[in-house]
């Protein structure tokens, strides 16, 4: 998450970059930047956006699948009270 973010950082200062030194100033400099890079990042960093939402899904599949085979509470406490379910 972290490089894709450094790599949204980087593509908003190069528009601001840009911007500025084409005579854009102030909130409109800021607005069209942002506007910019938002629009253009969408397209070119798929690649590491759909990367980390697989490692994100990979990792609560994992955990989703861990606690499923952890004993459930009510099974420990009645192994713990004696083992017999009360009829």
């Amino acid at each position: 998450m972290a490089r894709y973010s450094v790599l949204r950082l980087m593509m908003f200062f190069g528009f601001l970059l840009v911007l500025w030194l084409l005579g854009l100033r102030g909130l409109w400099l800021v607005l069209v930047a942002a506007l910019g890079s938002m629009a253009v990042s969408y397209f070119v960093l798929a690649g590491p956006r759909e990367e980390f939402s697989r490692r994100l899904a990979a990792r609560v599949d994992e955990r989703a699948a861990r606690a499923a085979q952890a004993p459930s509470d009510e099974d420990a406490e009645d192994e713990e009270a004696g083992g017999s379910t009360p009829a």
